[in-house]
């Protein structure tokens, strides 16, 4: 029948119904011409099962190529060979699909998906080529379901889940750590907490490396946190160089880190460049530690440290035990102290360091009382050692005498030239003076000059004349050639 059927259908060219027919009868070649007339997706999807079950796998990707172009038939069509086994034959099919004009995201996608469970191995190659074309999320639970870590993380990383591809690469670092790879995810986490996850993890896989992942994460870290994280561990000395670069923030866990591994590694030259650059930390504390240190350049940076917090006699004290004779001259000087000064000049004579006697009168020079000194030198027979002080201080007060008489020989010098003037300010007092007689009034005015002026108002209609001298006085002198007489007035003849 089927015979029959195939020159009816030939006849009346129905193309379809032919197709199916020359399936039956076993002519996929020929089955395949008529699907191509037919050009039905119904019938492509027919013949090319048919040619699967015939186990003509080269007709039935010639089908399949028809098919996965329909994004609707695709998932059928996988399905029809993965259930019959035939996983190569559907990778060559998609592989073939991938040059199409119509292809589209599900043919990467589903082919991506086949790598992962069939061929791992070109997985991460497709990825590669054609991740911007396939559904990251569906391939990526397919990367996860079959374990291969690598290709999650390049997923995780095009997909911008920076978190989860760093706890990935955490988890398998066997397969999917890789040190560029993770330092440039890493700083893009959006979970802080991932950093000092990632420290753990360095800690524990690539201790050697750890400083490098530090400089990348600074930024963002909290060092305080780092510093205190390290100290738990016991790592500190691993991170040193770490320590070094954020010290410039002047944190005080980090200074006071820093500042114990220099102890510890006896680098009192680093100590000292540390405590003077950077001044964020426990100075007492660390003073009193280095105050039992058995180096003496230690126990110095403590004298030091006693110092900058104004505990001069401390500090004194300790470079007096130390023998830091220069130390403790230059720190009496500093604290401006005149009995700290006097008793370091006191313990040098006690001691027989007559030279630091010498010396220390010129460093405390201005705190020291020459009287104190000159009995110290006196009472011990060093009179030697304190004369050039005692010439200095001479030439001082001579200087100061000679000011002194300069300055009182200019000032005579200066009321010789305006006697007159000073001779007045003295004899009127600063104040206007008022007259004795109530209707008359007298003024006194200074002026700038210091000239002081009197003003003599006329007798007021009405009032009568002043009475003649009396006996023993002069009388009134008479006015001078050539100027009107002066007429007669109270008041006083300055």
């Amino acid at each position: 029948m089927y015979e029959a059927a195939k020159l009816l259908y030939n006849n009346v060219s129905n193309f379809a119904r032919l197709a199916s027919t020359l399936v039956h009868l076993g002519e996929y070649q020929a089955a395949v011409d008529s699907a191509r007339k037919a050009n039905s997706t119904r019938t492509w999807k027919e013949v090319c099962f048919a040619c699967v079950d015939g186990e003509e796998f080269r007709l039935a990707q010639i089908c399949g190529l028809h098919i996965v172009i329909h994004a609707d038939e695709l998932e059928d069509l996988i399905s029809y060979y993965q259930d019959r086994g035939y996983f190569e034959e559907l990778i060559a099919l998609l592989e073939a699909a991938l040059g199409l004009e119509r292809a589209h995201m599900g043919m990467f996608t589903e082919l991506a998906i086949l790598y992962s469970k069939f061929k791992p191995q070109k997985m991460r190659e497709h990825l590669e080529l054609f991740w911007s074309r396939v559904n990251i999320p569906k391939v990526l639970r397919a990367a996860e379901q079959s374990h291969l870590w690598a290709e999650l993380v390049f997923l995780y990383d095009k997909y911008e889940e920076y978190d989860n591809a760093v706890l990935t690469m955490m988890s398998h670092p066997t397969d999917a750590w890789k040190e560029g790879l993770f330092k440039d995810i890493i700083a893009k986490v959006a979970n802080v907490e991932l950093y000092y996850k990632s420290l753990s993890f360095y800690l524990e896989y690539k201790p050697l490396l750890l400083n490098d992942l530090l400089t990348i994460l600074s930024p963002r870290l909290d060092h305080s946190r780092a510093v205190t994280f390290f100290s738990k561990v016991n790592q500190l000395k691993l991170v040193k160089p770490y320590l070094r670069s954020v010290q410039n923030h002047n944190n005080k866990s980090v200074n006071e880190a820093l500042n114990n591994l220099l102890t510890e590694e006896e680098d009192y030259q680093g100590l000292r460049a540390s405590i003077d650059a950077y001044d964020n930390f426990d100075t007492i504390g660390l003073a009193q530690r280095l105050e039992k240190h058995e180096l003496i350049e230690f126990r110095r940076i403590a004298a030091y440290l006693y110092k900058g917090n104004n505990r001069w006699r401390q500090s004194v004290e300790l470079c007096k035990k130390d023998k830091l004779y220069k130390d403790a001259m230059l720190y009496a000087a500093e604290s401006k102290d005149a009995e700290l000064a006097e008793t370091l000049l006191q313990w040098f004579l006690e001691e027989g360091r007559k030279e630091c006697f010498a010396a220390c009168l010129f460093a405390s020079y201005d705190l020291l009382h020459p009287d104190v000194v000159l009995e110290l030198a006196w009472r011990h027979n060093i009179m030697d050692f304190a004369m050039p002080y005692f010439i200095q201080v001479m030439r001082e007060y001579l200087s100061k005498v000679d000011k002194l008489e300069e300055a009182e020989s200019q000032r005579k010098t200066e009321e010789e030239w305006h006697p007159s003037q000073r001779t007045q300010a003295t004899a009127t007092p600063p104040h206007q003076a008022t007259l004795l007689h109530p209707p008359l009034q007298v003024t006194l005015l200074h002026l700038p000059l210091l000239q002081v002026t009197l003003l003599r108002l006329p007798l007021l209609q009405g009032y009568p004349a002043p009475p003649a001298a009396a006996a023993g006085y002069p009388a009134q002198p008479a006015a001078a050639a050539g100027y009107p007489a002066q007429p007669a007035a109270y008041g006083f003849n300055m």
